[in-house]
């Protein structure tokens, strides 16, 4: 990311409307290891997309979600979109690639959802094929990490289909907080989806200890 991203403010003064830049501080982007597991986060590349396909062509990975299975191009495309994000200016998406005992076997994003009042989303994905080794769970917990420690946010979270058992136990082990469900949120193969939400605030996030 070159410079400093800018997000926008609008403020209303005796009934007029005024747009001022927020600054979003500089991030030094510098992965690193995260805790014990082998799980590594890096920027997204393109010429990532057909591991990516490994899993966004299979009905599981993408049961709860409003996308796939995907054609090849549709992975292409949704990979040219999150390597062009970390060009924008103000960057609201940052897309990273999980590798897992040096192969890519996830995805995890990072979204500025709203400079002014700190708040981001966080979403991932992982290959069928190292369920339940603790991927999920190392992603979040680096996306966390640096959504709070780079982007200075107060409050992210993430969202999960209440059928979604699995992803909502890595969102409790994050230490985030169910907040509620919202209905009908998103139309999937099978029907209206609902919403499961958590959040977790700046001062609940244990810091370095979370990485231990």
């Amino acid at each position: 990311m070159n410079g400093r991203n800018a997000a926008f403010r609008f403020r209303c003064a005796g009934g007029s409307t005024r747009r001022t830049a927020v600054q979003v501080p500089r991030i030094a982007w510098q992965d690193r290891y995260m805790g014990r597991s082998s799980v590594h986060l890096r920027r997204i590349e393109l010429n990532d997309w057909q591991a990516v396909h490994a899993w966004a062509s299979l009905h599981q990975a993408c049961r709860y979600q409003h996308w796939g299975p995907n054609t090849e191009q549709q992975t292409y495309a949704f990979i040219q979109d999150a390597v062009d994000a970390w060009s924008q200016t103000p960057q609201q998406r940052f897309s990273y690639a999980a590798t897992f005992d040096g192969e890519l076997a996830g995805m995890g994003e990072l979204h500025l959802r709203n400079a002014v009042h700190r708040q981001g989303e966080i979403s991932y994905v992982v290959h069928p094929r190292v369920w339940g080794q603790g991927v999920g769970t190392a992603i979040g917990r680096e996306l966390l990490r640096r959504g709070f420690e780079h982007l200075d946010l107060h409050r992210i979270h993430a969202t999960c289909d209440p059928r979604n058992r699995a992803s909502a136990g890595v969102l409790g082990k994050l230490g985030m907080t169910y907040e509620g469900r919202h209905r009908h949120t998103a139309l999937i193969r099978d029907g209206w989806r609902d919403s499961e939400v958590f959040s977790i605030l700046e001062e609940e996030w244990p810091g370095e200890d979370a990485t231990s």
